[in-house]
């Protein structure tokens, strides 16, 4: 089916300016992006966006220390109990970064427990796999050695921010994909994007609130969030090129 009103047809001052609309979209586009990165990249306490940071924002983090956890589940099986239950009752203190090497301690300082009994594979010339994770230095062991925390964005924010996004994301989808109708491309490709740009986004914005209670969701909220940007960027490029490109003869 051919659309009853081609863009290609549109006087050339209305097709500048559409044009000009259509750039400024993208250019949004790219904005939300990096705002996303910059926003979320530090939300887990590390440096880099990952998933990390997606599941702290809306679901929350609440992890036990990772070197207790690992100690806790029986690694490494040779650590005397007294070691083992002295690394443990560190780790639990107030006072991880100023008891790991404290003089006062003596051997029983806990980076002297790891220094003789850990690094042997947890160091970065072994050739132990479990080098991957090293034990050397306190700059290693703290990644390690704490708790994370972190509480979900408060759900006031959450419902104010989908509030805005909810309206001016459906709004955008929707005036997209009226220009999109109205290209040269297939009517399977026009109403295929549709589909897609149209399922995408409410699939990303319904997990919003269903991710505080699992955190599963936070993966539906990656994947349809970049699954839009995607239709977005490639749907504005198709009318972009529908403007510009010389007509088709015709039989």
């Amino acid at each position: 089916m051919n659309p009853p009103l081609r863009l290609r047809a549109l006087p050339f001052a209305l097709r500048a300016g559409l044009t000009g609309v259509a750039l400024a979209l993208l250019l949004g586009l790219w904005a939300s992006l990096d705002h996303l990165r910059t926003a979320h990249e530090k939300r887990d306490e590390l440096p880099g966006l990952s998933l990390d940071d997606l599941v702290a924002s809306y679901h929350g983090i609440h992890a036990p220390a990772r070197l207790a956890e690992s100690l806790r589940s029986g690694h490494a099986p040779e650590l005397p109990q007294a070691e083992r239950e002295s690394l443990l009752a560190w780790l639990g203190s107030k006072r991880v970064a100023e008891d790991f090497d404290n003089p006062d301690l003596g051997a029983k300082a806990p980076a002297e427990i790891l220094a003789a009994r850990c690094t042997n594979c947890h160091a970065r010339k072994s050739q132990d796999p479990g080098a991957r994770i090293p034990l050397e230095y306190w700059d290693d062991v703290k990644k390690l050695a704490f708790a994370r925390e972190l509480p979900a964005t408060p759900l006031e924010i959450v419902t104010t921010s989908l509030h805005a996004h909810a309206s001016s994301m459906a709004l955008l989808t929707l005036a997209v994909m009226a220009l999109c109708f109205c290209t040269r491309w297939p009517a399977w490709l026009r109403s295929g994007g549709a589909l897609v740009g149209g399922l995408a986004l409410v699939a990303d914005l319904s997990s919003w609130l269903s991710a505080r209670e699992s955190a599963a969701f936070v993966y539906v909220i990656a994947a349809a969030g970049a699954l839009w940007s995607v239709w977005m960027a490639l749907a504005l490029v198709s009318i972009l090129l529908e403007l510009w490109l010389p007509e088709r003869e015709r039989t």
